[in-house]
């Protein structure tokens, strides 16, 4: 089926002048070459910029970033942004131009910070998402590298595996069994077969998706390999053109659903309706858009301005609902005090501030909610090769039955052939390996002159095996350096053939060619092997080379080639390898088989042809042991994310041996493993085969989850996951390939490894550029911070709503002799406290450091979230002190030793009368300031005092002061804050007339004394609070999970473990959505 768009195409580029003389699909491989100025060793890179300027970046046209205008409007047009532009209409309708004057000044400056800090945000997420676009593998200049799609330019020799997205329009020049989805282009489901050799004629009428020598932009490898030339990037490839045909019909209105007659009713226009009203009201209260954490602070914020409109009715109904102008402001003052403006705006900016400070840890954020999600992360499934190890593979261990065994040692450069040193020992590796232990070592021979032993026929066909069934090349630079191009364990076996200078595959001049390949089955992660034919030129013979893992190897071979020839395989001899695979796997080594067989068969068609027809009676020929060491961080990390309360698996499809081993170097695992009972041992390492066979409910009587699960399948790992969600854990997920796209999916978190399939980066939340295992702590870490953050920020702007609702409530009691109430705080100062004195600091709590027990405490909770019984009881602690203490100060004043006289007519101008009130407000005024300053500060951590905030610390007096400087927006902040109340309490006309309140002298000590009752308060629920955490919260700090496993009988503790008894009711919580995206 091909669509109406791509049955309109033309035979030559319709939409810029093209570099090719006519359509691609009409020429030859070289012909498009020369058109392009290219060949197979690529462009240079000065030829690539060239191009770059000349075509520009390989991208479709999306409305060209952030746009200022769409930003600006959506300052204005929010929800709480309308409630003060509400507020100064009616300012302006009572005719209160002073305050209606202030009010618009708030409204500006608040729209001017909220656009200036929202656009640079969407400036970071643009240069983010640019970051996290997909990759493309080319040949430039001899040389494999690693760009960015974006940069790729015609002429680019493009190299395409399984699960690449293409990234351009190509036109192929070598394709192996090779395949694409062309769906989301022709609509056609099933793959197609590719064929670089196929040149089509101009009187041929052929429809897009039947130019089967190209390949298209967008499109999905799903089998094979290809090279190809890009001819056409951006708007001018084939998705280029639909994409400019489609611009501009997206729309937000809802379309009527028919009935299954195709008959739209009256009915069915009036839900649409319905429907797109809805959806705009949602969408513009913030309600449908946004991460989880953004819609739940939206509807908070939805309620908040109820309970405002509600405390407005009161303010009124106490003053018998008075048309006097300055009650009907104290209740827009009241109501605006319920109101978090700065709080959407200071989520939006710490977040992408959150996602700037992961790239720089190597960390790419390509789903918002993985921000939230990070820091409830439980449980870590990771992949070995590359993540925790090195994935730079160095074949160390090479066993020919019929020869013997070598040892590769001292290597300093994995891809050099030509360094370390080769011993040779006839003794298989159990043999030596049983001699060791009985004192009668046998020590092996160094290797000094290579071809004495490539002339043994056996390791003849062994390394022609090595080296022909890879797609990995090495090669010698001009400056002597040694490079390789392909796959990690491919160049480790490539290299280690190499050693012995064996080379089969010659130079690209024909009459040098020894071999040539006619078939390739690439390898699966299911049957985990893969085989080439080829023919050799000499003799016209064929010859099938296979390697994989040595189980799937030897259900293959029904020979193996030993010192007397080749003989019938025996189960002895099955287990003599498997003896000799658990020695070499015992030492940390990967470990694959080789085996060969003639092919007699006559296969006109190779395409399509059963690869089990040909992967049979094959001929065993040895074992190959590669090492990939750890990474020098992974021990660390693993151990971190223990004391931070994470389990680690390690799903791997390395053999059980050597996954135990790895596992044991780096931590995952105890390495006193004779300390854990054997059967909680046997749950501990497992093979993926013996998880398969376990139902679902066996597999939760398991006393513990797997740590190490070997020979791992895709199906696995999703197994694994659902086995974790159904425990209650949160999980976090690692994938590289087109088959982990499932587990990436069904994970809490998918994270995707750089240099991975671009299927396997559009399934998940983040992506690591580095395949780093300590990389996936940091953004845990990071995750953990921007979540305290947010809770400290919305702590904050909360308790000061509360404080300032209670004391514009309660100060509704001060009533002068006319029986108005006489405001504790002004309208004008409330705007001020709310916008200006406290929404700088908010903006700085969003971007402290992490505390110093981030990651020695357990996850937390992702169904409460940020609003936790603490910080709820924070948020009414807090605020009821603060207003407590401005209360006192203005009752002090008054009362204490003030006139007892509230005055007349002092809520709207300054007059004989009412000094002892304007310096009663003053002074709460100030009081009110410093405590949403100080509060800030103490929001560091929420715990521990502002005092002694580093415990190790010997700054017993200096300390404080070190720590608030150390976040230098917030201190700035707060000096700001500091700063900007002397003007206003002193400078004549904006004291008394714009605040409503007069300098004070004798009341500054009443604001000393209850800044020290303020942090007297504050820090005593501190010391409470640790009390109570060290008494009553035992989860509070963070279990070590492998000191749970070498303590025997602490299980109870460890994340994963389960008993029978808690099966039921983990598994309902798991049906519940416990753990679940």
């Amino acid at each position: 089926m091909t669509t109406p768009a791509i049955q309109s195409d033309k035979q030559t580029n319709s939409t810029s002048p093209s570099p090719l003389p006519k359509a691609p699909h009409l020429l030859s491989p070289e012909d498009v070459a020369k058109a392009l100025s290219t060949d197979p060793e690529g462009l240079l890179d000065e030829q690539a910029s060239s191009k770059l300027s000349i075509y520009g970046r390989n991208e479709l046209e999306d409305g060209g970033g952030p746009s200022a205008i769409r930003i600006f409007i959506k300052q204005i047009v929010n929800a709480m942004m309308l409630v003060l532009i509400l507020a100064m209409i009616v300012t302006f309708v009572i005719k209160s131009w002073i305050s209606a004057g202030v009010v618009v000044a708030v409204v500006v400056m608040n729209i001017t910070v909220g656009f200036v800090q929202e656009y640079a945000a969407e400036k970071t997420m643009e240069s983010l998402r640019t970051l996290s676009s997909p990759t493309a593998r080319v040949v430039r200049g001899s040389q494999t590298k690693v760009i960015v799609t974006a940069e790729l330019v015609p002429g680019d020799v493009v190299e395409l595996k399984v699960g690449d997205t293409i990234p351009a329009d190509i036109r192929l020049f070598e394709c192996m069994n090779f395949e694409t989805d062309e769906a989301l282009l022709t609509g056609e489901s099933l793959p197609v077969a590719k064929e670089a050799a196929i040149i089509f004629k101009e009187d041929q009428d052929v429809g897009v998706g039947d130019r089967l020598n190209l390949a298209y932009s967008s499109a999905t490898v799903t089998k094979g390999r290809a090279k190809g030339y890009a001819y056409a990037t951006g708007m001018n490839t084939e998705i280029g053109h639909i994409a400019r045909s489609l611009k501009g019909k997206n729309s937000r209105f809802r379309r009527p659903v028919p009935k299954e007659s195709g008959k739209v009713t009256v009915g069915a226009y009036a839900r649409a309706a319905f429907g797109t009203v809805k959806d705009t009201a949602f969408r513009f209260l913030g309600l449908n858009v946004g991460t989880p954490l953004q819609r739940k602070l939206s509807k908070l914020a939805l309620i908040l301005f109820a309970i405002a409109v509600v405390f407005a009715i009161i303010v009124l109904a106490a003053n018998k609902f008075s048309n006097n102008s300055e009650v009907i402001i104290y209740a827009v003052a009241t109501a605006l005090s319920m109101i978090p403006a700065s709080l959407v705006v200071v989520l939006t900016i710490t977040m992408s501030m959150g996602t700037k400070r992961m790239v720089k840890r190597n960390v790419i954020v390509r789903n918002m909610n993985a921000l939230e999600s990070l820091g409830a992360v439980t449980n870590i499934c990771s992949d070995k090769t590359g993540t925790i190890t090195q994935g730079k593979m160095v074949a160390k261990r090479a066993y020919i039955p019929a020869y013997g065994t070598f040892t590769v040692d001292d290597i300093r450069d994995p891809n050099s052939p030509t360094d370390g040193n080769i011993t040779f020992s006839p003794l298989s590796p159990v043999d030596a390996d049983a001699r060791m232990h009985n004192d009668n070592r046998v020590d092996p021979t160094k290797v000094s002159d290579v071809t004495t032993h490539t002339k043994i026929p056996a390791f003849e066909s062994f390394l022609r095996v090595a080296s022909l069934c890879n797609l990995a090349t090495v090669h010698q630079g001009p400056n002597g350096q040694w490079a390789a191009r392909g796959d990690p364990t491919e160049i480790g076996i490539q290299v280690f053939a190499s050693r012995f200078r064996f080379k089969t595959v010659t130079s690209s001049a024909d009459s040098e060619k020894q071999w040539v390949q006619l078939a390739e089955f690439p390898f699966d992660s299911d049957v985990k092997r893969m085989s080439v034919i080829f023919r050799r030129l000499s003799g016209g013979s064929d010859v099938v080379f296979m390697k994989g893992a040595v189980e799937r190897i030897l259900g293959a071979c029904t020979t193996i080639r030993t010192k007397e020839g080749d003989v019938a395989i025996t189960e002895q001899h099955k287990t003599d390898i498997l003896a000799n695979m658990e020695v070499l796997a015992g030492e940390g080594l990967r470990v694959l088989a080789l085996a060969l067989r003639e092919w007699t068969e006559q296969v006109d068609e190779w395409r399509g042809y059963p690869r089990e027809n040909v992967e049979k009676e094959m001929t065993f020929l040895g074992l190959i042991g590669l090492y990939d060491p750890p990474r020098p961080e992974s021990y660390p990390s693993v151990k971190k994310c223990h004391q931070a309360g994470i389990t680690v698996h390690m799903l791997t499809g390395d053999h059980k041996a050597t996954a135990q081993a790895i596992a044991q170097q780096v931590g995952i695992i105890p390495k006193a493993l004779y300390k854990i009972p054997k059967h909680i041992l046997k749950a501990v390492v497992m093979t993926a085969g013996e998880f398969d066979q376990l139902s679902d409910d066996e597999v939760d009587a398991l006393p513990v989850l797997p740590l190490v699960l070997a020979r791992c399948a895709p199906q696995t790992k999703v197994r694994m996951v659902n086995a974790l969600h159904r425990r209650g854990c949160f999980v976090a997920m690692t994938g590289d390939g087109v088959n982990d796209s499932p587990s990436l999916k069904e994970a809490d978190v998918g994270i995707a490894m750089g240099t991975g399939s671009d299927v396997a980066k559009g399934a998940a939340d983040i992506v690591l550029t580095d395949d780093n295992f300590a990389s996936i702590l940091n953004a845990i870490e990071e995750g953990r911070r921007i979540f305290d953050n947010l809770k400290k920020f919305v702590l904050h702007i909360l308790a000061e709503n509360v404080c300032q609702a209670c004391t514009l409530l309660i100060g509704l009691a001060f009533k002068d002799s006319t029986g108005l109430s006489v405001f504790p705080l002004s309208p004008v100062e409330v705007m001020w406290i709310i916008l200006i004195t406290s929404g700088f600091p908010d903006f700085g709590l969003g971007m402290i450091s992490a505390t110093p027990d981030v990651m020695t405490r357990p996850p937390h909770d992702r169904r409460r979230g940020v609003f936790t019984i603490e910080v709820l009881l924070d948020i009414a602690v807090y605020g009821i002190w603060m207003s407590a203490l401005c209360l006192a100060s203005f009752v002090l004043v008054v009362y204490g030793w003030g006139s007892d006289d509230l005055g007349n007519n002092c809520n709207s101008e300054y007059n004989a009368s009412c000094d002892t009130v304007f310096r009663a407000r003053a002074t709460t005024f100030t009081c009110l300031t410093w405590f949403a300053l100080f509060l800030a500060w103490e929001m560091i951590d929420l715990r521990r005092s502002f005092f002694r905030m580093q415990p190790g610390s010997k700054k017993y007096f200096t300390q404080w002061a070190i720590d608030a400087w150390k976040e230098k927006f917030l201190f700035w902040s707060v000096i700001f804050g500091f700063v900007t109340i002397f003007p206003i309490l002193y400078i004549p006309v904006l004291n008394e007339k714009v605040f409503a309140h007069t300098g004070i002298s004798w009341e500054w000590g009443i604001v000393f004394v209850e800044a020290l009752l303020f942090f007297l308060g504050v820090e005593a629920w501190k010391w409470a609070k640790r009390v109570w955490a060290r008494h009553y919260l035992k989860d509070d700090v963070a279990r070590d999970p492998e000191n749970d496993l070498e303590a025997g009988g602490a299980f109870s503790r460890y994340t994963t473990v389960m008993t029978t008894d808690t099966v039921a009711s983990t598994n309902e919580k798991g049906r519940k959505g416990l753990g679940k995206k």
